[in-house]
């Protein structure tokens, strides 16, 4: 069982997201021309977050369902 279906149990799934803000963009661009580890810090803490916002929202709903 993937994140995704733990986290959209009920099997709504969200939508791909198009990102179009240029300065996030930006910044994806010079995270990229990091140094591997360094890469790989950044986005592990971004997971981190945003694993941790679906887990919130999750339980969130979930609990207002009781």
């Amino acid at each position: 069982m993937t994140i995704d279906q733990l986290v959209n149990f009920d099997g709504n799934m969200p939508n791909e997201v198009t990102v179009e803000d240029k300065s996030l963009m930006e910044q994806v661009k010079l995270i990229a021309e990091l140094e591997e580890d360094e890469r790989n810090m950044v986005f592990k803490m971004i997971d981190t977050f945003l694993t941790k916002k679906k887990f919130k929202d999750f339980f969130k709903k979930n609990v207002a369902m009781l």
